[in-house]
């Protein structure tokens, strides 16, 4: 175990929605210590208001790191930025948090984790659903069902506004079967724990405001070895419905297991954040059957007491990312399982913009 002389100087590279999130986290827990923040535009500012204005700002990574020297970095850009941010702070020696995906392509995620191996600095993927113990427990009592499983879900966000203007700008690197499909990918990945050989996808492009190529709707289908299959889907703008929009869903030779978020999966919910992590009430259906092939028990509902909001699950990424520094985790299965799941993404991608089942073995 390292010795920890003084909090872990930490900077903010990103102040949007996340950004401004995990800033709040450092800001609060002890042992961090808000260096500088860095975005091109006014987000910074606005960031800073809420921080007291107690930090410096600026408008250049490159400028930050020269005048902070920071002992980590947290990365809350777009996509296909991750890569060389992350590089530069590697190559600083600093400790990454990188919010999710890793990086733009599977090749980038990759030379990331090795970036990190070679630095001997931890590297830690922004996925949520990891430490909310409503998932936790969700994906235990999936382990319960038998094999082989059914796993549907689905996040379709109908934005306008500010939000579409995110999602726009996402989708100039990104699908949001790739950004928004790993947390999910990675979530049945955990339950089935069986290696992914097959996948499908189908997409459309539901408006000319994103580049020919893009699309804005996609679903995808994936088999796993031991004969399991899940499918997730996801789309983003003015036009996608609100109509089941919230899905979580899994089934096998046992019965089944629900997430039941009656507020979070209200209208008018799709393009909250806080509603895309709550879970709320577990429905746990038995499939056994009596003499007369009726159900012989009724369904078991779990209340969730501990349900933290989107800012407390942020406060716990940042905790594990002080604990792997202080703590010298070994990360090397979280940085594998964070390549894996963006390889499977984009081979589901792939089959969106050829039409065609990709092989994953």
């Amino acid at each position: 175990m390292q010795n920890q002389k003084k909090d872990i100087r930490i900077l903010v590279v990103g102040c949007g929605n996340m950004g401004s999130s995990h800033a709040i986290a450092y800001h609060n827990i002890e042992g961090f210590e808000i260096c500088g923040l860095v975005a091109r535009g006014i987000s910074k500012e606005i960031l800073n208001t809420k921080l007291d204005n107690r930090y410096p700002l600026f408008t250049d990574m490159d400028e930050a790191m020269k005048s902070t020297k920071p002992d980590a970095v947290c990365i809350s850009t777009y996509p296909d930025t991750h890569e060389s941010f992350a590089m530069k702070a590697f190559e600083n020696g600093c400790h990454v948090f990188i919010e999710k995906p890793l990086a733009h392509t599977v090749e980038a995620a990759e030379r990331l984790a090795l970036a990190a191996k070679k630095a001997n600095k931890k590297l830690v993927v922004g996925y949520i659903l990891r430490h909310h113990p409503s998932w936790e427990r969700f994906i235990e009592l999936t382990r319960e069902l038998g094999k082989p499983l059914v796993m549907r879900m689905n996040l379709n966000q109908q934005s306008d506004g500010s939000m579409w203007t995110l999602h726009r700008n996402l989708m100039n690197s990104l699908s949001p079967i790739v950004d928004c499909g790993v947390h999910y990918i990675d979530v049945m990945c955990q339950m089935t724990r069986s290696k992914p050989v097959q996948v499908y996808a189908i997409g459309a492009r539901l408006t000319e405001e994103i580049p020919e190529g893009n699309y804005n709707y996609g679903q995808l289908q994936i088999r796993f070895e031991d004969g399991s299959v899940g499918w997730y889907e996801a789309g983003w703008g003015p036009m996608i419905s609100e109509t089941a929009f919230f899905v979580k869903d899994v089934f096998g030779p046992k019965g089944s297991v629900s997430i039941v978020a009656k507020e979070a999966g209200a209208a008018g919910k799709s393009s909250s954040i806080e509603a895309h992590t709550k879970t709320e009430s577990l429905r746990f259906h038995h499939a056994d059957l009596d003499k007369n092939e009726k159900f012989s028990r009724p369904d078991t509902w779990i209340n969730l007491e501990d349900e933290p909001d989107h800012q407390e699950l942020c406060n716990r990424e940042q905790r594990y990312f002080l604990k792997s520094i202080i703590e010298d985790l070994d990360l090397t299965d979280h940085a594998e399982d964070a390549v894996n799941s963006l390889r499977i993404a984009f081979a589901c991608d792939e089959s969106v913009k050829t039409g065609k089942v990709v092989s994953l073995i």
